[in-house]
């Protein structure tokens, strides 16, 4: 019999507080302990959970899914116990959430099961769970909702460049020698191919699901929102084309704020990891902070 593997798959993990809202839950694990919220979970556990701020993503990665092949596998990390677990089972069986794989760890960390699951990315709302995955060399984010939701079936999916696809050598330079700096050095090094950052393998997965649909027909639509601006592009296109790794749009913005433009695009959700960019974008779209590179120690 051969060996069930989830290899050939897109593979989220996402935490149970990104999925659904527990903000309640929470806060009676925060003021009242650990005992006071397996009673209240167990109590409730007939009561839906409103959805939260990674639902609408994880709704439509499942909807990439055709009868005759699976794209995507959600699995489900959370730090309840198991019998704790039922009403976030519940509350997944009540939306029809294709979601059959889970851990549950009664308190411990969860990002250790992000390597044994094969996961190209880790959603949560713990930032040190996240900070675990990233040293660990997968993408996660913590995640932060927004009013804002696309409506329409395409997933759309928009990401900085500097510490999240690429590596921060650039940025490290940025930060630490300024602007004029940073553009000489990438101006001198334009045909020399960044290095892959965290979320480099989730952008190449999103790329095989692309590449299996002719272009004007794919489910899937990807943006690179940076702030670079010329003469730093090209280093960009052409790490990109060395990769093979095709992105749908590129938005060189030369500082300005992102929040308008990830709106237009329409993101699904957008990563980056630099707090304040995240802070504005989440005005207009679900946004993910990757506590990753120069910008973060």
């Amino acid at each position: 019999m051969p060996k069930l593997t989830l290899a050939d798959k897109l593979v989220v993990a996402i935490s149970s507080r990104a999925l659904f809202d527990l903000t309640e839950s929470h806060r009676i694990f925060i003021d009242y302990g650990v005992d006071a919220y397996q009673r209240y979970q167990i109590e409730h556990e007939d009561e839906i959970l409103e959805a939260g701020p990674a639902f609408a993503l994880v709704k439509k990665l499942l909807r990439l899914n055709r009868p005759d092949k699976q794209y995507v596998e959600v699995i489900l990390l959370s730090r309840n116990s198991a019998d704790t677990g039922l009403r976030v089972f519940n509350s997944i069986k009540h939306y029809g959430l294709d979601i059959t794989r889970a851990a549950f760890t009664k308190g411990e960390p969860t990002s250790r099961y992000v390597p044994a699951f094969g996961s190209q990315l880790f959603l949560s709302a713990d930032t040190e769970d996240v900070r675990r995955a990233l040293d660990d060399g997968y993408a996660a984010a913590t995640i932060f909702p927004s009013v804002f939701k696309n409506e329409t079936d395409e997933l759309r999916i928009a990401f900085d460049g500097d510490a999240v696809l690429f590596s921060d050598e650039a940025e490290r330079i940025y930060q630490e020698e300024g602007l004029a700096a940073f553009s000489k050095s990438e101006l001198a090094s334009a045909l020399q191919p960044l290095t892959g950052g965290p979320f480099k393998d989730f952008l190449a997965g999103l790329h095989r699901i692309q590449s299996d649909f002719p272009e004007r027909e794919s489910p899937i639509r990807t943006a690179l929102v940076t702030a670079r601006s010329a003469p730093a592009h090209e280093r960009v296109i052409r790490t990109l084309r060395a990769w093979n790794i095709r992105i749908d749009e590129a938005l060189f913005l030369g500082g300005l704020d992102k929040g308008e433009f990830l709106r237009a695009f329409g993101a699904d959700i957008f990563f980056d990891d630099q707090r304040t960019h995240v802070e504005s974008a989440a005005k207009h779209v679900a946004t993910g902070h990757v506590p990753h590179g120069v910008a973060n120690e």
